[in-house]
């Protein structure tokens, strides 16, 4: 079946995009593809970037909490590195970790979820 469109950008709705851009440009590798006040795109040159974008009176949702609507996944190859490194630049653990062994659930600075998966 022939595509209606591009999928091109995840956007995170935040309070304040730079620092949140900082974090995940930590995470991810990527660099700053735009920037305004309101505003920050990521990208690494593939077809899909993460945009943070200012919005007023944000509120992040809880966890575990049903109002949650979405998460990023990211794949790492040591998961407790990884967690030990992004605890280190401002993300938080989540009491609630249903992954056992298979997933660790953070919080980026700005209480968006995000799941760390090892790479086997």
């Amino acid at each position: 079946m022939p595509a209606l469109a591009e999928f091109t950008t995840v956007i995170l709705d935040c309070a304040d995009p730079g620092p949140l851009a900082d974090f995940y440009r930590a995470v991810t590798g990527w660099e700053v593809t735009y920037r305004d006040e309101d505003c920050v795109q990521l990208g690494n040159g593939g077809q899909i970037q993460l945009g943070l974008q200012r919005v007023d009176g944000y509120r992040p949702s809880g966890w575990p909490d049903v109002a949650k609507q979405a998460h990023l996944d990211f794949k790492v190859i040591d998961v407790g590195h990884a967690v030990k490194e992004l605890l280190a630049i401002g993300a938080t653990m989540p009491e609630f970790q249903p992954g056992g062994d298979e997933w660790v659930v953070l919080a980026d600075p700005q209480g968006h979820l995000f799941c760390l998966v090892g790479s086997d």
